[in-house]
């Protein structure tokens, strides 16, 4: 993986074979930050990273300029490769070891925009209980936006608040607001 824009720019992060994820790809995610820079500025934004993972989608943000960025996974060896990268880095990145589903019940912070990458394998259900929670528990700052990350196989557009997908490969970003 690497850092497309900002500080940085272009230099590759090798995370641990060990850890389980499935880092976005460079095109995807230079497609996204696209579509974002459009709407927003990239430093005045609060961000929420669900299911993280590496951080690849934190460190972007932060190389942007974001300055208030949360990334929360369950796994701790993806927790301890954030903490330990945005150090060297000097990112700006929180990091939160947690059930995603049991942070976003309690969630103590509100986010202009919460980006989340499930792993593609869990049920439709489960990226809707995602949805559910960012918006029953009022998580988002006004004109914020919820974007998921989920394989071409699965359609969320009968979700509640859906605005949009965008398909990039393999890869879809479906767009709440």
């Amino acid at each position: 993986m690497r850092i497309i824009s900002g500080k940085h720019k272009g230099r590759r992060l090798i995370a641990p074979a060990k850890l389980p994820v499935r880092p976005t790809t460079d095109v995807a995610k230079e497609a996204l930050f696209n579509i974002l820079n459009n709407y927003y500025h990239i430093s005045d934004l609060k961000i929420l990273d669900l299911f993280s993972g590496t951080g690849n989608i934190s460190y972007e943000f932060a190389a942007r300029g974001a300055q208030n960025i949360t990334a929360v996974d369950a796994n701790f060896d993806c927790v301890k490769f954030i903490r330990k990268t945005a150090a060297e880095l000097e990112f700006p990145i929180t990091t939160i070891k947690s059930d995603v589903y049991k942070y976003l019940e309690k969630a103590p912070v509100k986010a202009d925009i919460i980006f989340a990458d499930p792993p593609y394998d869990i049920e439709k259900d489960d990226f809707a209980r995602i949805a559910k929670l960012v918006f029953e528990n009022v998580l988002l700052e006004e004109d914020g936006l919820l974007i998921i990350e989920h394989s071409k196989h699965i359609d969320l557009s009968d979700l509640e608040r859906f605005r949009e997908s965008r398909k990039y490969g393999s890869s879809v970003f479906s767009f709440f607001e």
